[in-house]
């Protein structure tokens, strides 16, 4: 296949973006050389890297009978293996170089041949849309390797673990592969077999997004099981494409590589330097930090199942005559301007038309119900809002459940800085930001205003996950592992610090906790401080580079 899947049905893969012919070519480059024999692509689409791979052989002086046998490509799809197979036979291979077969099952049902390189681009499918018959293999192969996948695992993950079992002792491994694989948990295992199966880790990443039309970052995965200097993983940061040609791997050799930690954390960590690494590493066995999840329980928000009809705004309500049927709840990030949500911000809200007013009538049998509900309710079953799945499943369908009100809202994505902010008021939210529940006996205030700190910012940023758009995404059990201090009863002026995240002062707010929290009631160094600092700069301003 080759490329990275839009979507997928049980016959046959379907759409994709396919390798731009310069990656192709710098990864046949670093993992061909004179000695190469056997190279496998797992999944070659329409023969982008069988192409590269054929004229780095002949760059090399091998070509002809001895180009013969040296390359397989397997490829799923009937229409794109001829393809392939046309594009090799222009170079002077057989047609018995490609395959039109599933990966996998070629794998279970042939001799097991070991390989020296495997290149390639394996597809990017959910496993949910991956026919089962292909997916029951690829999981119970990842299996038979000792890995756990479950339900969320994406089908590249297979794809690279399993190629990667079939590499001869001193073989390469040179992919590309979601960006993902840094700092999804579904990737977690892959992280930890990885790091124990080669020697070293080399990652090639982008400024700027490399497949045109898509937001999906991606990353080239350069790995090798065999080195004698220079073990462990780096990361290598190109401002775009062409500065792949710029790459020396013969003067790097075994530079800038970090030891590898076998463990299931992200790896969004080894964009920092070696030093950041271990002053993040000793923070977490440090008595004077704690996490989130100490202090707090994360939930998400309320799921509609139909914002469209569920959330009014004020003019919408004022015309149904809706008010006594309506709860206040926050539908967006934006909606909470500094670290308190009171009833003047709902208020002001509310005023600019924002839809935060959710429509729960009684909880009753349509008959019973008040005449201005029953004329909202047969309004939405018109325009087909109970046919949705989310709307479909329960017993009645106008009926929103899990409405609690949280002590504290934490957002669920990110721009600038994660923030915690007080509910004053008695809005719930949507399931775009989550709730929060603080534990028995902890100061509220003090445990929002204490989460603005350089320390807890930089461990937000290899906590959450981003995309291609620059936004960080945190799932309820992510915010709960961020670090935050040990709380304190601390003499700062709340709310001066609220007023100075309304004004979008964020360095200002973090200078006083910063000085306060860390410096003076903790006892941390104000170098170890600004180190924290330019972490949070570092690795917040590269995710925010990637917005279009």
């Amino acid at each position: 296949m080759g490329q990275i899947k839009k979507n997928i049905s049980a016959q046959k893969l379907r759409g994709g973006y396919y390798t731009p012919q310069a990656i192709a070519d710098f990864l046949c480059q670093w993992s061909i050389d004179k000695k190469t024999e056997r190279i496998l692509e797992p999944s070659c689409g329409d023969g982008n890297f069988i192409e590269s791979a054929i004229l780095r052989f002949k760059e090399l002086g091998i070509e002809g009978e001895d180009l013969k046998g040296r390359i397989k490509g397997i490829e799923l799809l009937k229409e794109e293996s001829l393809k392939a197979k046309a594009r090799a036979a222009n170079l002077g291979l057989n047609s018995n170089t490609i395959v039109n077969h599933d990966f996998f099952h070629y794998i279970s049902s042939n001799v097991v041949e070991k390989y020296d390189v495997v290149i390639g681009n394996p597809p990017f499918i959910r496993y949910q849309s991956f026919p089962e018959e292909h997916r029951k293999l690829a999981i119970g192969m990842m299996q038979d390797l000792g890995l756990s996948p479950n339900k969320l695992t994406n089908i590249w993950v297979p794809f690279l673990v399993v190629s990667a079992s079939l590499l001869k002792d001193d073989g390469r491994i040179a992919m590309v592969v979601p960006a993902e694989l840094f700092q999804v948990k579904y990737a977690a295992e892959t992280r930890v077999f990885l790091s124990k199966f080669f020697e070293r880790i080399t990652i090639i990443t982008f400024k700027k997004l490399v497949f045109a039309s898509i937001q999906q970052e991606v990353v080239l995965l350069l790995c090798e099981k065999k080195v004698y200097h220079g073990k462990g993983v780096r990361v290598i940061e190109c401002e775009n494409l062409d500065e792949l040609k710029s790459i020396n791997f013969k003067a790097i050799n075994g530079s800038n590589v970090k030891p590898i930690d076998h463990t299931t954390e992200k790896w969004t960590k080894y964009f920092l330097n070696e030093g950041e690494i271990n002053l993040l590493r000793g923070l977490r066995k440090d008595k004077r930090v704690t996490t989130c999840g100490d202090i707090m329980e994360v939930d998400v928000g309320l799921v509609t199942g139909r914002n469209e009809f569920f959330m009014m705004n004020e003019e919408q309500v004022k015309a149904w005559k809706l008010k006594k049927y309506t709860i206040p709840v926050a539908s967006k990030s934006n909606q909470l301007k500094g670290i308190t949500f009171s009833e003047t911000d709902f208020s002001n809200n509310s005023k600019a038309q924002n839809a935060i007013h959710l429509f729960i009538p009684p909880n009753e049998d349509f008959e019973k119900l008040p005449k201005v509900c029953q004329n909202y309710i047969e309004y939405g079953e018109q325009q087909g809002f109970h046919t949705g799945y989310k709307t479909r499943i329960r017993r009645r369908w106008y009926i929103t459940p899990s409405l609690w009100v949280p002590d504290a809202f934490a957002l669920r994505q990110v721009g600038d800085y994660p923030k915690l902010i007080l509910n004053e008021t008695g809005a719930s939210s949507t399931d775009t930001i989550h709730r929060v529940r603080f534990k028995e006996g902890v100061n509220r205030s003090m445990a929002a205003i204490s989460f603005l700190n350089s320390l807890s910012f930089a461990f937000s940023e290899i906590t959450g996950r981003s995309y291609g758009g620059g936004v960080m995404t945190f799932e309820p059990t992510e915010i709960e592992e961020i670090q935050i201090p040990v709380l304190a009863d601390l003499d700062i002026d709340f709310d001066q610090v609220d007023s100075l995240i309304r004004q979008r002062k964020i360095e200002e707010a973090l200078d006083i906790m910063d000085e306060a929290f860390l410096i003076k009631h903790h006892g941390f160094k104000k170098s170890e401080v600004d180190d924290l600092r330019a972490v949070w700069k570092k690795l917040s301003q590269r995710r925010n580079n990637r917005k279009r």
